[in-house]
């Protein structure tokens, strides 16, 4: 048995040890953060019928279709277990009181820069949170069990974060989950084609994107995304990310930064890259994630013209 299988048995244990689950992901959720956390949730109910599972976190933006949150009273989070899933270091959270259960459980695929809970299970070679939940399933095979409902979340998650497969981090393994996530009774073309899908507006931001898009000659791309953008389209923060990959779709891009002005606070900042790593630069600028995907935060033009820079110094230094 391999440290990775010891720990997967820990977490099992832990969870046959308490009456109440709660789970969390990260704020601004993805189809990962939902996914992960949704189908452990479904997981855990088909397989102990008896036990209080729930899903907690703000409201999902345009992603409610794929799952909805629970409300939890505080007092539920007595002798709770508490599990984190997608979700890389503390602030980013959603519900600060994760760390008011009993035993807090961290499950995740990012860098593990910030190793909180009881327990820590990162496997930064998975292509998702949701195909560690996957690997959940198996090291528990006597004792847990799938369905459909929890398969369709996974599935999502999985094709989330991978890009549709697009993406590095996508491997044997990840296609062999999948493929065992589409025996379950769900559709998967549905989930895929739901995916997809974005609304008129969404699509007038893409445009928006490609017309303002600036790009140097050696592929490092940067836009900004004013607020007066978003409330001229009628699209909200969480709505925006359909525009983060892009530029991408461009050949001569090989790494970019967007800017979403934030009436709340600093920009929020997306980073993705082809090839150059990208999650130090996320560091240095409050954020972090993936080599490849991260996110940051700008406090005003200034910090971000900095990025720029430094943004096209790693992209010219990978090029050479």
């Amino acid at each position: 048995m391999t440290v990775n299988d010891t720990t997967l048995h820990q977490i099992i244990a832990a969870i046959e040890a308490h009456d109440t689950i709660i789970i969390h992901r990260h704020e601004h959720p993805d189809p990962d953060a939902l996914g992960s956390q949704g189908g452990l949730a479904e997981m855990l109910k088909q397989s102990f019928p008896t036990k209080h599972v729930f899903v907690v976190g703000h409201e999902v933006g345009n992603l409610g279709w794929l799952n909805e949150m629970d409300t939890v009273l505080d007092e539920q989070y007595q002798d709770a277990l508490v599990i984190v899933t997608d979700t890389a270091n503390t602030p980013r959270i959603d519900d600060t009181r994760f760390n008011k259960g009993n035993e807090l459980i961290k499950i995740d695929h990012h860098p593990n820069d910030d190793p909180y809970g009881d327990i820590t299970y990162v496997d930064t070679d998975a292509s998702s949170a949701s195909e560690i939940i996957v690997d959940l399933f198996h090291a528990g095979a006597n004792v847990l069990q799938l369905n459909g409902a929890a398969a369709r979340l996974l599935y999502a998650g999985i094709v989330g974060d991978t890009g549709r497969f697009l993406y590095p981090a996508t491997t044997t393994k990840t296609f062999a989950a999948a493929g065992e996530l589409i025996g379950y009774d769900f559709s998967a073309a549905a989930v895929s084609r739901r995916m997809n899908e974005i609304t008129l507006a969404q699509a007038k931001l893409q445009s928006y994107v490609f017309n303002h898009l600036q790009v140097d000659d050696n592929g490092a791309a940067w836009v900004t995304i004013p607020l007066a953008t978003l409330k001229e389209l009628g699209i909200n923060q969480d709505s925006a990310s359909a525009a983060v990959s892009t530029p991408g779709r461009l050949g001569d891009v090989v790494a970019w930064l967007e800017f979403i002005e934030n009436p709340e606070g600093p920009y929020r900042v997306h980073l993705r890259s082809k090839g150059p790593v990208i999650n130090e630069l996320a560091k240095s600028h409050n954020g972090g994630g993936h080599p490849l995907a991260s996110g940051a935060k700008a406090a005003n033009e200034a910090e971000m013209a900095a990025m720029v820079k430094e943004l096209q110094a790693i992209v010219a230094a990978w090029q050479h």
